[in-house]
């Protein structure tokens, strides 16, 4: 099955099917391309990217008491923090693109020693690009959760804009090593990162009519499964409403 242009349906379409994609992902993943030891799960947070690996995982001894390694470590609200409380004042106004943002979910690989976050799988979502604050917050967060050693996969079905002229994955590159990519030779964008003490990009460029590719997705350095891309598309493009599949199929029936 093609990609679809979907540029060519409102952005909360895409935000239903985005979570169809990721729902077939994590359910691929779990079903037998991830090892025993790991279980994806689809997450959602209130954050653009990243869960809060970035302040509730830290750091705990391993078995042997010698190097740290990576485990999530909840936080007690108890413990010398303020209570948070929901603002008394109701809402009065709030960006229909920032709400799909902030409602979108990503796929989280963990391993079960400690339940640690090893993997994301981000889906771009229109609210990601639609202001400057969202993308920069993207690409910040990405190269975050790289600097933590959270192997990334972006999958970017979205045409470039004015913010992003040259895709998502030039942004990242650009912010975590300082020079542009060359320039990509088609619009679309899949991107698997591998973080260790250097980051390593695997970028495949697609535009709109081609099939998807399997994907890299590193659950520790030099160590991947393969992401069943298509397969797991095309069953989320099979469950999505036919009155919007003739829509991005182009047909008129």
């Amino acid at each position: 099955m093609p990609v679809h242009d979907w540029s060519r349906v409102e952005a909360g379409l895409f935000h239903h099917f985005h979570h169809s994609w990721i729902e077939e992902l994590q359910r691929a993943l779990n079903a037998g391309v991830l090892p025993p030891d790991y279980y994806a799960l689809a997450e959602q947070y209130a954050g653009v990217l990243g869960p809060d690996v970035l302040t509730l995982q830290g750091t705990v001894p391993n078995s042997d008491g010698d190097a740290p390694e990576w485990s999530p470590v909840g936080r007690d609200p108890g413990e010398g923090n303020l209570a948070l409380a929901e603002p008394r004042l109701a809402v009065s106004g709030e960006t229909e693109m920032e709400f799909y943002r902030r409602k979108q979910s990503r796929v989280v690989v963990r391993h079960v020693s400690g339940d640690r976050v090893v993997a994301m799988i981000e889906v771009v979502s229109p609210g990601n690009k639609n202001n400057r604050t969202g993308i920069e917050a993207f690409v910040r967060k990405a190269a975050e959760l790289l600097d933590r050693r959270v192997h990334l996969l972006i999958l970017d079905l979205l045409p470039p804009g004015p913010r992003d002229p040259r895709g998502i994955h030039a942004l990242i590159w650009e912010f975590i090593e300082g020079v542009e990519p060359p320039a990509p030779e088609r619009p679309l964008t899949l991107a698997s990162y591998e973080t260790d003490f250097s980051v390593r990009a695997f970028v495949v460029p697609v535009a709109v009519g081609d099939r998807l590719v399997d994907m890299p997705l590193f659950l520790a350095p030099r160590g991947c499964v393969e992401v069943p891309l298509e397969e797991t598309y095309q069953s989320a493009f099979a469950a999505f409403p036919r009155r919007w599949r003739r829509v991005l199929e182009g047909s008129t029936a």
